[in-house]
């Protein structure tokens, strides 16, 4: 099989969050219906011996394990966010980062990431070139 082929997972999670100092005051605590897709590939691009890139359920579990660490609770107290501020894309970057140390011993790099808030607004992070690609 040639060609490449992009995973694609997807977790959910509620969480309430403030942005500190957005346009120079603090928003009021408020909450969205989160969903966070993130988009894999095989480390080496293609497919495996078994004519798979990437474990679906593997990252799938990995991706709903960083979720519930900011489901049903203020994502302000989770660090990092209790240091910075937790906007779309601050968390997009998180579940990047986290997501690809999750998943580098099974020869899988995230490409990309999207966090929802809400139904209709998004944000997709994806690394520059030659960043977290790495095993």
């Amino acid at each position: 099989m040639s060609g490449d082929f992009t995973v694609r997972v997807e977790a959910r999670f509620e969480a309430a969050h403030f942005l500190r100092e957005f346009r120079g005051i603090s928003e009021p605590l408020h909450g969205h219906s989160y969903k966070v897709e993130a988009e894999l590939a095989a480390l080496g691009g293609g497919v495996d011996r078994d004519a798979i890139a990437v474990d679906f359920v593997s990252a799938r579990r990995k991706l709903e394990i960083l979720a519930k660490k900011l489901d049903y609770g203020c994502i302000n107290d989770v660090p990092p966010f209790d240091g910075i501020n937790p906007s779309a894309e601050n968390i997009a970057q998180w579940f990047h980062r986290e997501l690809s140390a999750a998943v580098a011993g099974e020869s899988a790099l995230v490409t990309a990431v999207t966090v929802w808030e809400g139904p209709v607004n998004s944000v997709t992070y994806r690394p520059p070139p030659g960043m977290g690609h790495e095993a």
